[in-house]
């Protein structure tokens, strides 16, 4: 792969949250909202490649895409021009009620990455804030090395952090490096 950019290219930022999975629904849903961000997103997309650091978010990734009548993507081709599904999340220590309880350093660290979401630069997050905090970001430099990201596309469509775990929702486009 060459640093040369050489063709547009759409991506989604989804999370890899369990509760957006059909096994882990239930009467209420208790992150509607997001769901409805990331159905809509995801949506517009395509058949995509998943990028995601876990198994789980990669399942997450491929029932986002499959509810929205698409398909993933099983491997990168090697002339691959088609859109990206990220799967990514901020921290999970925003309160004492977050599944990695409470962390001063959440807040900071998801600002910084909503940041870099938004103009780039998701390589030089510190990867060992991420782990501590529960954090999911290994995806968005994945996905900087595959595009050269366009900030004046970027529109974020969620960013809340229900049960203490910042998610966001985002499109945007980049050029290939390809």
């Amino acid at each position: 792969m060459s640093g040369r950019p050489t063709g547009e290219v759409r991506y989604v930022v989804v999370p890899g949250c369990l509760a957006l999975l059909p096994e882990y629904a239930g009467q209420e849903d208790p992150v509607a909202p997001l769901r409805a961000a990331a159905l809509d997103a995801v949506a517009a997309l395509g058949d995509a490649v998943v990028l995601a650091s876990s198994p789980q978010a990669v399942r997450v990734g491929a029932h986002l895409l499959s509810a929205a009548g698409h398909a993933a993507v099983d491997e990168l081709p090697a002339q691959w021009s088609g859109p990206f599904l990220v799967v990514a999340n901020g921290s999970a220590k925003r309160t004492d009620k977050a599944p990695g309880h409470f962390d001063e350093r959440a807040e900071a660290f998801d600002a910084e990455v909503a940041e870099r979401i938004r103009t780039g630069g998701a390589a030089d997050l510190d990867a060992g804030l991420a782990a501590d905090l529960w954090a999911d970001v290994a995806a968005l430099a994945d996905l900087e090395r595959h595009l050269v990201l366009d900030p004046a596309t970027v529109e974020v469509t969620y960013d809340d952090d229900p049960y203490g775990v910042q998610y966001w929702v985002v499109r945007g486009t980049g050029v290939s490096r390809r």
